[in-house]
């Protein structure tokens, strides 16, 4: 299944390098609670494959944060992620 990489967590002066929302297509939270523990796998355009996890919902809007095993770059944003 695909996800949109939305944005990295961040808060007003932070940012988490290894955490990020993603949109699932779910539209409410309970749908989005569905993924919490399925594996994510982000694929750069040099074909290196960057795992993560889904860990809980984000919001009450169906989407998800993920935490990366490694940072994805910045040019992730907006790109497709496939989940497990």
């Amino acid at each position: 299944m695909k996800a949109e990489v939305m944005q990295f967590r961040r808060g007003r002066k932070t940012y988490h390098p290894r955490h990020f929302i993603l949109d699932v297509g779910a539209k409410k939270r309970e749908e989005a609670e569905k993924f919490v523990g399925k594996e994510v796998e982000w694929k750069s355009p040099a074909e290196k494959i960057i795992r993560g996890k889904i860990s809980s919902a984000h919001g009450n809007k169906g989407l998800v944060r993920a935490i990366f095993e490694k940072g994805l770059p910045g040019q992730a944003v907006t790109t497709e992620a496939e989940v497990k």
